[in-house]
Order: C-alpha cells, then sequence, then structure tokens
C-alpha cells in the first residue's frame, strides 16, 4: 500500500520528531497539515516542502486548547476534503525528582502530553467513523513502558496514559479504524530541553548523547501507514542498540 496521497496530520510539527516525520512522508507522496505553536517554523518547514511538490496547509496550534484542536481538524479536512491520519506526536519532557515539587509542570505534561492527545482523538474520530476509515497514531515513549525514575515519575506517567488510551481506543473502533502507539527512546529532538531542574537537565543531556537520529521515528511512522488497511500495527518500540532502559 501507498503513503502516496493520505492526507496525515502532524501536531508538534514544528521540530523534532514531527518535522521529520512530516519531511519523509512528504518524500513518500503525502499530502500534510502541519500543526504547532510556532507558526513562523511551520511556515519555513511548509514553504520548503511546497517547493518539493508537497501539499501542505499550516495551522498554528495550541494542543492543550480544545477549540483549537477542533480548528486543526476542521481545516484539514476542509482543504483536503478527508483526513486519513493524525499522528499525535507533541510533546514534553521536563525531568525533576518528586521532591523538588514541580507542580506547574507536571501540570504542563498532562495538557500537553495526554489531554492533548485525547483532544486530537476527540475532534478525529468523528472524522474517522464517517469516512469509516483512519488511523491514529500517538507518541509514547520507553518510559511509557518501564518507569523512568529518578526524575521522570510524572512524565512516565503520561506516557503510560498515552499507551493505555491507544490500547482502549483500539478495542473500541472496530474494524475500520487503525491504532498505533510509538514508544521511541532517546531520539534527538528538542524534547530533551524540557528540563528546568538544573542537576535533571544536565542528566538528560548525558543520557541523550546516545541518540538516534530523528526520521529513525518517521519510518517507523511510515511503516505503519502503509500496512494494507486490514493489518494494523498497534505498537513499534524502538530505541538506540546502546540504551538499556
Amino acid at each position: 500500500m501507498s503513503i502516496e496521497n493520505k492526507v496525515v496530520l502532524i501536531t508538534g510539527a514544528s521540530s523534532g520528531l514531527g518535522e521529520a516525520t512530516a519531511r519523509h512522508l512528504a518524500e513518500r507522496g503525502a499530502k500534510l497539515a502541519l500543526a504547532a505553536r510556532r507558526q513562523d517554523k511551520l511556515e519555513t518547514i511548509a514553504e520548503d516542502l511546497r517547493a518539493k511538490g508537497t501539499e501542505v496547509e499550516v495551522i498554528q496550534t495550541d494542543v492543550t486548547d480544545r477549540a483549537q484542536v477542533q480548528t486543526m481538524v476542521d481545516r484539514t479536512v476542509e482543504r483536503f476534503g478527508r483526513m486519513d491520519v493524525i499522528v499525535n506526536n507533541a510533546g514534553l519532557m521536563a525531568i525533576a525528582p518528586m521532591d523538588e515539587a514541580k507542580v506547574d509542570e507536571w501540570d504542563k505534561m498532562i495538557d500537553i502530553n495526554i489531554k492533548g492527545v485525547l483532544y486530537g482523538i476527540a475532534s478525529a474520530l468523528p472524522v474517522f467513523r464517517k469516512q469509516q476509515s483512519g488511523h491514529f497514531i500517538n507518541l509514547s515513549s520507553v518510559a511509557g513502558i518501564k518507569v523512568f525514575a529518578p526524575g521522570g515519575t510524572v512524565y512516565s506517567g503520561t506516557k503510560y496514559a498515552v499507551r493505555a488510551i491507544t490500547d482502549g481506543l483500539r478495542a473500541e473502533v472496530g474494524g475500520n479504524i487503525r491504532t498505533t502507539s510509538i514508544e521511541p527512546g532517546a531520539v534527538d529532538s528538542e524534547l530533551k530541553y524540557g528540563s528546568s531542574h538544573e542537576e535533571s537537565s544536565e542528566a538528560v543531556q548525558q543520557f541523550y548523547q546516545q541518540a538516534i537520529p530523528s526520521d529513525s521515528v518517521a519510518r517507523a511512522i511510515a511503516y505503519a501507514i502503509e500496512q494494507p488497511d486490514e493489518v494494523d500495527i498497534n505498537e513499534i518500540v524502538l530505541r538506540p542498540t546502546s540504551q538499556e532502559f
């Protein structure tokens, strides 16, 4: 099955995994809706892709705002007439010991990593039901398989939630809609810069020295998308060969 002409909406598309996925899918002939808060970065990526012949819609979106997420999906369908895949990629990783009680950062991770995914599901599911086809791809983490502690306890909690939500969604949507949870290890992106706790941030930078390129995730996403309609790749775990965790 070809990715060519499939309409793919990607959140967090202004850098890292989202940008790499956009560029990889563009090479495979997809039509793209790119969403993120930083519209200037989205426009730069879109201009580059359009110059190579890709149809691209740019939608400035904060995934913590339900109305903006709904608008994001509505504009995608208005532009292309359908939506085949939504990649719920936007995320925040703020690492710090629980004793630091960085509650504001806990709230942000819950709002982006969990609620942002749920808002994407809530907005896209009616579209997929109407089409009788569609594909949810949600970004979890290896930290959603094993708790990353000390420091990543709350982050792991959000990524466990993404896995649970994706699996439950799979059980509910029936045979026409596909679901995939992507669980990367250390992958080069801006995610590693999300920690305000100095000691934890230094440890994360050290850990990410083994990171693999972000297009590793892009290829995994493409693999899930390109399968025949009756094949549902539910879970993909990938990490550097050197990563023990």
